[in-house]
């Protein structure tokens, strides 16, 4: 009984969300936007940046033509960057967005695949940069990402 005590107690620890994302009463809504105004992290949790990512779908660096396409892989590849240091998408705090020619169709299917990875919508904070070009001909969207991870 004690074993499973400990191992309850390790799993709620791995899944609890230590930051702590809001919303001023002040400050419209950003939810249906897919971001949150504000997050605080507890003193002593170790950051994590992952550097721009791209919708490239392989190591060889394939970009799709389809926005959606790009935008799913961007954060795929986040993920995985974050999964090599025990992470997952719950662990990010900040984003920021980097769309070629952004209209209000690249942004709803951005809250729409947001909605997808943050179904509880405990949405980073996000800055959403509109760009003419990206590094790479045919880069659509690149996300980075600032993450947290546990001292323990």
């Amino acid at each position: 009984m004690k074993h499973l005590f400990f191992l309850t107690a390790i799993i709620f620890t791995m899944t609890t969300q230590v930051q702590e994302f809001k919303n001023p009463s002040s400050l419209f809504d950003p939810s249906p936007y897919g971001f949150s105004h504000m997050v605080t992290v507890p003193e002593g949790y170790k950051l994590i940046f992952v550097a721009g990512q791209g919708g490239e779908e392989n190591t060889e660096g394939k970009l799709s033509p389809d926005f959606r396409r790009q935008l799913a892989f961007s954060l795929k590849n986040i993920k995985d960057a974050l999964a090599t240091e025990n992470l997952n998408m719950n662990n990010v705090v900040k984003l920021t967005t980097l769309v070629v020619d952004h209209n209000e169709e690249k942004l709803n299917i951005i809250v729409e695949e947001f909605n997808k990875v943050w179904p509880e919508k405990n949405f980073p904070i996000n800055t959403l940069i509109p760009v003419p070009k990206l590094a790479i001909d045919g880069m659509l969207i690149e996300i980075e990402a600032l993450a947290v991870k546990s001292p323990n």
